[in-house]
């Protein structure tokens, strides 16, 4: 998308109440902010069609269309119409737990499961409790690659006994980005499914699910605009090879609600489908926000993802080189800047701690902040203080470059007045 597109700035900024706040919001990849049609609708759904769904009654047919069409949208969001289906669930964490329960069904002892090494916990922990089966996990190592899924060590782990690997699209510490499809090919080379976390990637670049060939792709809505929600891809092959969760006498085949324990979250949705006015905006639609026909959504869709990804990269440039200037200020993850990686970046010193110069940043009103962040292992492996952390600064489109600016200076402050 050319620049001379793009939405201005201070429009694009208008659509989020919250960044006209005194704190500084740098703490993206825990959570963005929320346009405030999403916030209008969750209310006027609560407010309007708060009833139960299939009751036949007209409040009811508008809460069951909204449910439904909240599924729809994502799945153009994944891009997953042609091949699958998305579930909805309440968290990443969840989705993952019930997905692994779904296979403890269906693996057998001596399966493997290959676990990268650099993920969330979301999508370890729930495929290192299907060991008391007899599963044995293969650790897919961070190695000295800046993703953390080096692909050569991928190859010496597949083999004939490998059913699934799980692995992070972008780490939420390192912030590059994996190739997906080349992970999927070669895992796909030994009949084995892929499982990808896609949480760090989504707010930052249009999923495409149809083009990697992944056969489960998560994320967290509310990493990406919308309510405290996530959504779960499933090819149909994948999906047809598994039983949900759900009550015993929900037939096997009524996807999604098969998979989702107690539905999906009705004002939520109502919030989720508020987010394609967002996402018309963008892309540059008419002055009314919205796309101009139901058939160019998935179009519109990676417009505004482009849109993102141009304002985005300028603010990546910024936070990374203004980082790495630091002296003594160590860069965890990809210190080139450009496509490849997304503005979640992040960074330890060799003498201040993470928790020192995350309370350096707040007193100046700057808002970012220390942990391993739930990559666990992955800091043990980097050799980071796990009650320490790292320092993380996370940026999305509607950031700016002042922002930007005061983060790196907070940095710099914090480790050289010491």
């Amino acid at each position: 998308m050319p620049t001379s597109t793009l939405p201005p700035l201070a429009a694009i900024r208008a659509h989020f109440p919250s960044l006209g706040g005194k704190t500084l919001l740098l703490d993206n990849a825990g959570g963005s902010q929320v346009p405030v049609g999403v916030a209008d609708a969750i209310r006027r759904y609560m407010l309007n069609d708060y009833v139960q769904l299939g009751a036949g009654y007209d409040v009811s047919a508008r809460a069951t269309k909204n449910v439904d069409d909240a599924h729809a949208f994502i799945n153009q969001v994944m891009n997953g119409e042609r091949s699958g289906a998305t579930l909805l669930g309440p968290s990443t964490t969840q989705l993952c737990h019930m997905l692994a329960g779904c296979y403890r069904r269906l693996l057998r002892p001596g399966d493997e499961i290959i676990v990268a090494e650099c993920g969330h916990e979301s999508n370890i922990g729930a495929w290192l409790a299907l060991t008391d089966i007899g599963v044995r996990i293969r650790w897919w190592n961070v190695g000295d690659d800046p993703t953390g899924c080096p692909l050569d060590a991928l190859d010496d782990l597949l083999g004939p006994r490998t059913r699934l690997v799980c692995f992070t699209h972008v780490s939420n510490l390192l912030g590059g980005i994996v190739d997906v499809a080349e992970v999927a090919r070669r895992a796909h080379s030994v009949g084995a499914r892929v499982v990808v976390d896609g949480v760090a990637y989504a707010a930052h670049r249009a999923i495409d699910v149809d083009a990697w060939g992944c056969d489960w792709y998560v994320y967290s809505t509310y990493k990406v605009y919308g309510p405290h929600m996530a959504a779960l891809f499933g090819r149909h092959e994948a999906l047809d090879e598994l039983t949900g969760p759900n009550h015993f006498f929900i037939p096997r085949d009524r996807i999604p609600y098969k998979f989702e324990l107690g539905g999906a979250s009705h004002e939520g949705c109502a919030g989720l489908l508020a987010l394609r006015d967002y996402l018309a905006f963008l892309a540059g639609s008419d002055a009314t926000g919205r796309a101009a026909a139901p058939s160019d959504e998935r179009a519109t869709i990676e417009r505004a993802f482009e849109a993102m990804t141009e304002l985005e990269l300028p603010l990546q440039r910024r936070l990374v080189e203004g980082l790495v200037a630091i002296p003594g200020i160590r860069v965890l993850g990809p210190t080139t800047v450009g496509p490849e990686r997304v503005a979640t970046v992040s960074v330890v010193h060799d003498r201040v701690s993470a928790a020192a110069i995350a309370a350096a940043a707040h007193a100046r009103g700057v808002g970012f902040r220390n942990g391993h962040m739930y990559a666990y292992r992955l800091c043990e492996s980097l050799g980071v203080d796990l009650a320490d952390g790292v320092v993380r600064i996370s940026a999305v489109h509607y950031n700016t470059l002042d922002e930007i600016d005061r983060a790196v200076d907070a940095v710099k402050s914090a480790v050289t007045r010491r």
